[in-house]
């Protein structure tokens, strides 16, 4: 029990970016003895106990719950903008969302088998990925219409999509596999719209596409091919614009973005890469956003209407408060609400 207590301190201290001396100043111990909780050597007791809880805004009953699953360590293929600190505090964010979320999905014994569809797919080019997004469409039956939920997407086949806050913009977001067996998906909440969709699909590939093998900027490039074929097809788009164009109105561009939910500048790449448009033009395009702030500030403005929230964990919470099989107190802590909210969210409960 004691190195349960000891790690769920550490993991907490890591997660608010506190160090040893300012968690051992707010408590009211010495950085000595902070130490050996984490370490397991001393346990803290009641009164240190709430001190904690208040501290780390975490209810009591999280320092004695044995982890669900064992998670190890959580990665970021790109260099990260963040200090030390800030990532490692973010890893504890994914880490506690992560685990809650299999905790709950056991507790209503949802169903959440995994497997994917395009593993023996040999991907080696733009041709293939594309390929193996017509097999994904076939697979998850979505038909050549545009996708209006990617988030609800990803749920439905069982991929599960933690979304966390982070204002800096410096994170965009990682796709990651617990236990062999659980695809998860982590997307910064903070971003506009397209890019938001653009990167959940980008992950996805990452997920989906066997390219481990290649290089990583290959891989970057083969799962931006990936997120674009998704939302806007090489057959949707030359059924958009037409086999070859000379130049496009950005009304044109607009009501894309508005149907599909992928950003102009998306769009006007892919115009050259089925050269529908020049490269020509499409490197003028770009060379005019560089050099006129108003034009790239009105391009990258969102117009998809779209909610790409994920819900279903907390839907799974109320769903096991509502039958009986977690605590309201349990509840209330998985959620990060009041006991008084949470029973006044149950207030309309059929029976």
């Amino acid at each position: 029990m004691e190195t349960i207590i000891g790690q769920r301190i550490k993991n907490s201290r890591i997660h608010k970016g506190l160090s040893l001396q300012e968690v051992a100043e707010k408590i009211g111990v010495s950085k000595q003895m902070i130490n050996k909780y984490e370490q397991g050597k001393s346990t803290p007791n009641s009164e240190k106990l709430i001190a904690f809880s208040k501290l780390f805004n975490q209810k009591i009953d999280y320092f004695f719950r044995k982890p669900e699953v064992t998670i190890g360590e959580i990665n970021f293929r790109k260099k990260s903008k963040f200090s030390i600190k800030k990532v490692n505090s973010l890893k504890e964010e994914i880490r506690i969302q992560i685990e809650n979320y299999l905790f709950i999905e056991n507790i209503c014994e949802v169903n959440n088998s995994f497997e994917n569809p395009l593993q023996n797919n040999n991907i080696q080019s733009g041709h293939d990925v594309k390929n193996a997004v017509r097999s994904i469409r076939e697979s998850w039956k979505l038909g050549q219409d545009a996708i209006q939920d990617c988030i609800e997407l990803l749920e439905d086949n069982h991929i599960k999509v933690i979304e966390v806050d982070d204002e800096s913009g410096a994170f965009d977001g990682l796709a990651t596999i617990i236990d062999a067996k659980y695809p998860i998906i982590v997307i910064n909440k903070n971003m506009p719209i397209e890019r938001k969709r653009f990167t959940l699909l980008h992950e996805l590939g990452h997920l989906l596409l066997p390219i481990t093998d290649l290089e990583l900027k290959e891989q970057e490039k083969l799962c931006n091919v990936f997120a674009s074929e998704i939302l806007l097809s090489e057959a949707n788009i030359r059924n958009e614009f037409g086999e070859i164009r000379s130049r496009v109105s950005f009304e044109e561009l607009k009501n894309i973005q508005k149907k599909y939910g992928i950003s102009i500048s998306a769009i006007v790449y892919k115009l050259g890469e089925t050269k529908i448009m020049t490269q020509e033009r499409v490197k003028k395009f770009y060379m005019s956003l560089n050099f006129n702030a108003d034009l790239k500030k009105t391009v990258e403005e969102s117009r998809f209407e779209s909610y790409e929230h994920s819900n279903r964990f907390e839907n799974l919470v109320y769903r096991a408060v509502s039958e009986e099989l977690i605590s309201m107190s349990k509840a209330s802590s998985l959620l990060q609400i009041s006991l008084d909210k949470l029973k006044q969210n149950l207030m309309l409960t059929i029976k």
